[in-house]
């Protein structure tokens, strides 16, 4: 994966970004997605975020290379405070980490978000409580995807800002894009993880005395709502 051609992940990440925004890339790692936008003229500008001086310095090199330094500025900082006033952001993509991360980093972040960007978010695992988060901050939730690379499933939540939302707790499992357009990737990656919590099931009862009571009631109400979404 470089610049030229991203992983299968980035691209559907990068399909959600508006035709002239100004992109926060929040996690950039090498700096690949803002790059690849800004040589396909996607983007009109960017702030790639790092918080690792090793990514951060790889990040400068694609940009440098591409002689994208007067659009494209690289900072060394944590989260959101990567984005400064000025940058009239319109977008933010994070990518590549658990859900629990991304909701932090927009949780701490928040003072600089504006409320009228687009977020699109990868996370890797952890989309529940990301979407909570999502939920209880007023962003709704307008698209969603499952894409499977290299054996594994990934999530993709495009949000906007759009007042109080509230989704049941079966939306915020499950995601409530997912649950109207059921993809086959969705049903295929629900399918396999049934069979992962029925084994877990049968492992906590058989432990029953080590295991907390909630814990074996959470895990029998999830699967009863896999179940019952396939039925």
């Amino acid at each position: 994966m470089n610049e030229h051609t991203l992983s299968q992940r980035l691209e559907r990440v990068a399909a959600h970004v508006p035709a002239g925004a100004r992109l926060a890339d929040i996690g950039s790692d090498h700096a690949y997605l803002p790059v690849a936008l800004m040589r396909r003229g996607v983007i009109t500008a960017a702030v790639a975020g790092e918080v690792a001086t090793t990514p951060f310095h790889a990040a400068n090199r694609t940009v440098a290379d591409n002689g994208l330094e007067p659009r494209i500025s690289v900072r060394l900082a944590n989260g959101l405070e990567a984005i400064e006033a000025g940058d009239d952001i319109t977008a933010i993509s994070l990518c590549g980490m658990g859900g629990e991360t991304i909701r932090d980093i927009l949780d701490s972040g928040k003072a600089r978000l504006s409320g009228r960007e687009r977020l699109i978010l990868q996370p890797n695992g952890g989309e529940q409580p990301l979407r909570q988060w999502l939920m209880e901050n007023g962003y709704q939730i307008l698209h969603e995807e499952v894409l499977r690379e290299n054996r594994f499933y990934y999530e993709v939540i495009v949000a906007e800002h759009a007042g109080p939302v509230i989704y049941s707790e079966e939306q915020l499992y499950f995601g409530p894009q997912h649950l109207q357009a059921r993809s086959p990737v969705f049903l295929a990656k629900w399918q396999r993880l049934l069979g992962k919590k029925q084994k877990t099931l049968v492992s906590f009862e058989q432990a029953r005395h080590k295991v907390p009571e909630e814990k074996l009631q959470e895990i029998a109400r999830q699967i009863e709502w896999i179940t019952q979404m396939f039925g």
